[in-house]
């Protein structure tokens, strides 16, 4: 058999009828088992198709052109005005950067200092541009102001229900609709006031960073820092605490080291807290929230026997590009997580893990 299923196989035929009737009894779509994937890839494959459709359509309809005033309906015009009101009225306040900085100040040996300040400037810079142009896009489908490039884009953005270029090149990687897009923003600007008035969480919402690759640096630097180890020798093991909520409200205290993270989602597999492993996905279950997971800083960390280095990216489209920093746009690093199978195996599934989903 050369599937699991047992579909495909070497046909036991005398004649090369035989081996015909055979390949003609094979379906047209190769099933995903062939390539070792799993039977909900099928699904995801769909999915996209699906909204690709969708996004194509909607693109044609927004440049149809105006509305039927006389069925009494609203106008494109109205419609992107309404939900301009309600964006605006969804808009977080901005951060007092002066604030952060006495409550977070820059110390040798606490570098996650740094990193939650440049968080804070890096969406104060997003806020800035909602407070900005939410409202002089108001006033521009109204007829008092121009109605510039920037503009027209974000009133084609908010008719589509799709996060304009404009705040996209300023925001954080999303896939995710205008809508869900500005929920998930109310959420971590929560998650960055709940982290300025009661410290450092015990367990961090890593999905809710801007730049989550600066704070596992961070993260280190403490351990090197406090042992005096050189910071090149440091790695990070996993220990997966699925002993715990998702989010990890209900651990006490802060581990020893490292940090506890949470707000990862598994595409290709799931984990499976009886056998504290990685085990095949449930079928039509796309994606499974990982449990919370402690980075544990170790020097010369050569790895470890019965894992899966297991991909982190910030969304679902697994590209990116190389920033000036050195690091990618999209890919966070890798995490080692127990597993019973061989790597190759989910490997070929497709395995990864991710901060964030399109919905």
């Amino acid at each position: 058999k050369f599937s699991p299923g047992g579909l495909f196989y070497c046909p036991g035929g005398t004649s090369q009828d035989d081996f015909l009737n055979y390949l003609r009894g094979l379906p047209i779509m190769t099933p995903p088992e062939v390539f070792g994937l799993h039977e909900n890839c099928e699904i995801t494959c769909a999915e996209a198709e699906s909204f690709a459709l969708l996004e194509d359509v909607m693109a044609l309809s927004s440049g149809a052109g105006g509305g039927g005033g006389g069925g009494g309906g609203k106008t494109p015009e109205d419609v992107m005005d309404e939900l301009a009101v309600e964006l605006i009225e969804q808009t977080p306040k901005a951060f007092d950067l002066f604030a952060y900085e006495d409550r977070f100040p820059t110390m040798y040996s606490e570098s996650r200092n740094t990193v939650v300040k440049q968080e804070a400037a890096k969406y104060n810079r997003l806020l800035q541009v909602l407070h900005v142009q939410l409202p002089l896009f108001r006033r521009a489908v109204k007829g008092f102001v121009v109605m510039t490039e920037d503009l027209e884009n974000v009133g084609k953005g908010l008719f589509m229900n799709m996060v304009p270029d404009g705040w996209a090149g300023v925001g954080f990687l999303s896939l995710k609709p205008l809508t869900s897009w500005y929920k998930d923003l109310n959420l971590r600007v929560d998650f960055f006031n709940t982290w300025y008035d009661k410290g450092h969480p015990i367990s961090f919402w890593v999905s809710g960073l801007f730049f989550p690759q600066a704070f596992f640096t961070a993260v280190m630097q403490n351990f090197a820092r406090a042992h005096k180890f050189a910071i090149d020798r440091i790695d990070f093991d996993v220990h997966v605490r699925d002993d715990v909520a998702l989010d990890g409200n209900d651990i006490a205290e802060a581990p020893p080291s490292g940090c506890y993270m949470w707000g990862m989602f598994l595409e290709g597999c799931r984990w499976c807290d009886k056998v504290h492993a990685l085990v095949p996905s449930n079928p039509k279950q796309l994606f499974v929230q990982f449990p919370v997971v402690w980075f544990k800083p170790e020097l010369d960390w050569k790895g470890k026997e019965g894992v899966y280095p297991c991909p982190v990216y910030k969304v679902l489209s697994r590209k990116g590009t190389l920033s000036t920093t050195g690091h990618s746009t999209n890919f966070v690093r890798d995490m080692v997580v127990p597993s019973r199978e061989h790597p190759d195996h989910w490997i070929r599934a497709g395995v990864a893990a991710f901060l964030a989903l399109k919905y």
